[in-house]
């Protein structure tokens, strides 16, 4: 990608004086590639955060969570180079260090921080907090001087609203404030992330940046486990199999597939339409907290829920 591409597909000034789309304009419209790759990061990321929590039930968050992004990252960049050769992987220093740069913001201060609330905040409660990445996505979007039209800021308002009202049950003081505040800051970084990932001069391919963001990824949270030490008080044969299980999904979903799909989407689609996961994700993660660990689903929630996919309707309808 680029250098440039990102202003082209959200700056009006950037098309043709006769309004014909630019080539590779996102505005110029999304096809069932677009739609596919959306679900899918959709319902898997939807699903790690209860896959997280039986993760960290038995390992160390940190330590984890190198770990799936380490065999992650090896078998992705093995898968491309059997396909399409070793060359694939070559990358200039700024990409290189562009991809590492998005990968530590992405996946030790986003994923990292979410995995270690997660020891004392509700799979869902979790997934309802890092809804609010697109509001920080448009804050960030305006202050590197990107114009956000008043329906996508609408859009992303009414979603905040369903956020609300879907945190109200697990902001009564039976959760932590702590593990609150590191969801929340762990949901701005993973936005500046995003940003970045639209404006730097990235490798071309999105599966070729997955792999460097995932390897750089899986070495800052060793070293942030080490400085944790985590390694030390880690016994393989006390995690049980459901955490050996919940870490194989993570690795092949919830890495391989959605976080390359998303990479994907970064290059390919406007970047407040990709940002609609966070508002799809909780939904399924409450769902799937309900269903596999008893967590509470009551009226506000199926009301933020339906709050939650309006927000979604507006944002992706102005982004069309």
């Amino acid at each position: 990608m680029s250098a440039t591409s990102p202003r082209s597909a959200a700056d009006p000034d950037c098309s043709p004086a006769d309004g014909s789309p630019l080539p590779g304009d996102r505005r110029a419209g999304l096809g069932a590639a677009v739609w596919a790759a959306l679900g899918i990061v959709y319902v898997l990321w939807g699903s790690t955060y209860l896959a997280i929590r039986v993760v960290v039930e038995t390992m160390p968050p940190l330590l984890s969570g190198s770990l799936r992004f380490a065999a992650a990252g090896v078998l992705l960049a093995v898968g491309l180079a059997a396909r399409r050769g070793p060359r694939v992987l070559r990358v200039t220093w700024r990409q290189f260090a562009s991809a590492a740069l998005v990968g530590v913001l992405l996946l030790v201060g986003g994923n990292g921080m979410v995995s270690l609330a997660e020891r004392t905040v509700p799979s869902g409660l979790a997934a309802l907090l890092v809804a609010s990445v697109p509001l920080w996505v448009v804050v960030l979007r305006r202050a590197f001087g990107t114009r956000t039209g008043p329906a996508t800021v609408a859009g992303v308002l009414v979603g905040l609203v369903g956020l609300v009202v879907l945190s109200a049950p697990g902001l009564t003081g039976q959760v932590g404030l702590t593990g609150l505040l590191t969801v929340m800051a762990a949901a701005v970084v993973w936005a500046l992330g995003s940003v970045l990932a639209a404006r730097l001069p990235m490798p071309a391919d999105p599966f070729v940046a997955s792999v460097y963001e995932m390897l750089a990824g899986a070495v800052g949270a060793f070293a942030l486990s080490f400085l944790r030490g985590e390694p030390g008080r880690f016994d393989p044969a006390a995690v049980s199999t459901a955490s050996w299980v919940g870490l194989g999904y993570l690795v092949l979903f919830g890495s391989i597939v959605a976080f390359t799909s998303y990479a994907w989407l970064l290059q390919r689609a406007p970047l407040p339409l990709v940002a609609t996961y966070a508002y799809v994700n909780p939904v399924v993660a409450v769902f799937l907290g309900w269903m596999f660990a008893s967590e509470a689903l009551t009226w506000p929630i199926l009301l933020g829920g339906a709050i939650v996919v309006a927000g979604v309707f507006l944002v992706a309808r102005n982004e069309r």
